[in-house]
């Protein structure tokens, strides 16, 4: 079964900084795309950042220049590092990868079960 671990979640203050990351099991053999989804409670999830195999990297508006997203990929592993947090961040954190278990086998979308990022002002 394929999964993606998140871990670095927490409480931080405004202003503060937090971690997460990401692992996806070994039974993924390839990945695309990876990155990170977030939300708000009453809110639709949106995109946070994601990060193509070719290092493209794609940033919500409301995090650029706050958030940096980092891959390793021989160990299928996702960072976002997030600074300056703020309230407004307050969320569930969802990983998200775009993997093939098959050398041949077709594209699918995972998703890990979230971590929550709570900022205090």
């Amino acid at each position: 079964q394929v999964q993606l671990v998140e871990s670095g979640g927490g409480l931080v203050q405004a202003g503060g900084s937090l971690r997460l990351s990401c692992a996806a099991s070994r039974n993924i053999l390839r990945i695309n795309d990876m990155g990170w989804y977030r939300q708000a409670p009453g809110k639709q999830r949106e995109l946070v950042a994601t990060m193509m195999r070719n290092e493209t990297t794609n940033y919500a508006d409301s995090v650029k220049g706050r958030f940096t997203i980092s891959r390793d990929i021989p160990k299928k592993t996702v960072y976002l590092q997030m600074n300056n947090l703020k309230p407004e961040d307050t969320a569930v954190y969802y990983c998200y990868a775009e993997g093939r278990t098959a050398i041949f086998g077709r594209w699918n979308d995972y998703w890990g079960q979230g971590t929550q990022v709570t900022v205090s002002s």
